[in-house]
């Protein structure tokens, strides 16, 4: 029985499922979970969540398209020019995988390890983020609307209810950057390389570093698959040319997969 993590899966169905091969995934064994954004950009998202619904031994974390699929589906937002999700949206069967998605956290933790879709902040410690998250969950529907509007709910030790919870979410499916006094820097979307002077990625003086805890999450297409102290990238930018990341968490095994050519989108920030 191994524990695996994949990264942003971004609707690339066969992309997802030949990965799945290389590793020799047993679906009655192995415990499988998707990093976030499994939808949208790429062209299969709904063949990805009838999947996902279907298997015994897998989880997911939400992100931040994921979310905008949920908003979508509840009139909270509106379409982009860039959604691929119209064949969800349609579906018969659309309140069974949206409601199997509604349903996924904003993290989770596997031993040392947690598992967030884009960073946290690093005062956090791991049961402030997991107890953010867990409130998060339970007050997602009431915090759609509050994560469409222009402009978001900022983060703050004085925030309080569901601006404090919606600004969490956006910390948990958007960051990469934080300042030099550790608020975050959502509107930054570029490669590391290009972090601006006064900011450092999110994960570096992590207060988990020094409790033991690492933190394995995607979203940072642009950083692809990279390890850093207390951190692991898994997003290899499958949708955008690149490849699709596995991790395994017991020996820290990565494996990767080329995207298949017709499942690749244009980058978008």
């Amino acid at each position: 029985m191994a524990d695996w993590v994949i990264g942003d899966v971004h609707g690339c169905w066969e992309t997802l499922q030949r990965l799945l091969e290389r590793i020799r995934w047993e679906p009655e064994r192995d415990r499988l979970w998707l990093i976030g954004d499994l939808v949208n950009r790429g062209p299969r998202s709904l063949e990805v969540l009838r999947w996902a619904t279907r298997q015994p031994r897998l989880d997911a974390i939400l992100g931040n398209h994921d979310l905008h699929l949920l908003a979508r589906a509840a009139g909270k937002a509106s379409a982009r020019s860039e959604d691929r999700l119209d064949a969800v949206l349609a579906a018969d069967d659309r309140e069974v995988v949206l409601e199997w998605l509604r349903r996924r956290p904003f993290l989770h933790r596997i031993k040392d390890t947690l598992l967030v879709h884009a960073g946290l902040l690093p005062v956090w410690g791991s049961d402030e983020a997991l107890s953010l998250a867990s409130s998060a969950s339970r007050r997602l529907p009431a915090l759609l609307p509050l994560l469409t509007r222009k402009p978001r709910p900022k983060w703050s030790a004085e925030a309080t209810g569901d601006d404090r919870l919606a600004a969490a979410v956006a910390i948990f499916t958007r960051l990469r950057v934080v300042r030099a006094d550790g608020r975050p820097k959502l509107s930054f979307t570029a490669a590391p390389e290009a972090v601006p002077e006064g900011c450092r990625p999110w994960y570096e003086g992590s207060r988990l570093v020094a409790e033991g805890t690492r933190v394995v999450f995607g979203h940072w297409a642009l950083m692809g698959y990279r390890r850093e102290p207390g951190a692991v990238c898994i997003d290899s930018g499958c949708v955008y040319g690149g490849r699709l990341t596995a991790l395994r968490l017991d020996d820290d095994t990565a494996v990767h997969e080329p995207v298949v050519a017709d499942e690749v989108s244009a980058m978008e920030e």
